[in-house]
């Protein structure tokens, strides 16, 4: 189990794309200061960019301490065996934490959609033995029909932890892409959650 930083830390950061007075402005903080995101160069975080579904496995081996792998590449004909996130993914899929689009590929240079997302957190957290039995309403949601069988579950448990929001009081977006400032956002409640 990973050790967290406090929220409350020193506001230098080496990206000039991310102002102090931005809603995003500790989170980003918060991911960057814990090792859990890069940058996209030396000086910029790239906050309204999409995040990938490379970027997500990589986040989440981060966050479970870069554990050591059995040198096999991921069971993905798209992931070559020295990319950047070639352990990540392998890690992930080996306990069941990401799944491909079938056919043996795995995309990982997709935007991740916010229903992929808290997929991927909500088994994240089963594999750390969590407790994931909340279940929240999503009736408030216009939208919340749009989301995919498989993601109904993850959906109600993290929206119940406050771990996702509606992007307005009316919808959740579960189809939309997520920027890396979001995934940020809710990086820092998951790890106060974990912190618990």
């Amino acid at each position: 189990m990973r050790t967290f930083l406090p929220r409350s830390m020193p506001q230098n950061l080496p990206f000039t794309d991310v102002d102090k007075d931005a809603w995003y402005f500790e989170a980003v903080q918060y991911v960057y200061k814990n090792g859990l995101f890069n940058g996209t160069s030396a000086t910029a975080f790239s906050p309204d960019g999409e995040m990938s579904r490379a970027m997500l496995a990589a986040v989440l081996y981060r966050l479970a301490g870069s554990p050591a792998g059995d040198g096999k590449a991921p069971a993905f004909t798209d992931v070559a065996p020295d990319t950047w996130y070639t352990d990540a993914v392998a890690w992930a899929n080996g306990n069941g934490i990401v799944t491909g689009y079938g056919n043996g590929l795995f995309g990982g240079a997709d935007s991740i959609t916010r229903e992929q997302l808290v997929v991927m957190l909500y088994r994240y957290a089963k594999f750390m033995k969590h407790d994931t039995a909340a279940a929240g309403d999503l009736s408030a949601f216009t939208d919340a029909g749009d989301t995919s069988d498989w993601a109904v579950e993850a959906l109600r448990w993290a929206y119940a932890e406050g771990l996702i929001t509606g992007r307005t009081a009316t919808t959740i977006v579960p189809q939309g892409t997520a920027t890396r400032a979001e995934v940020a956002m809710i990086l820092m409640r998951f790890g106060g959650e974990l912190a618990k």
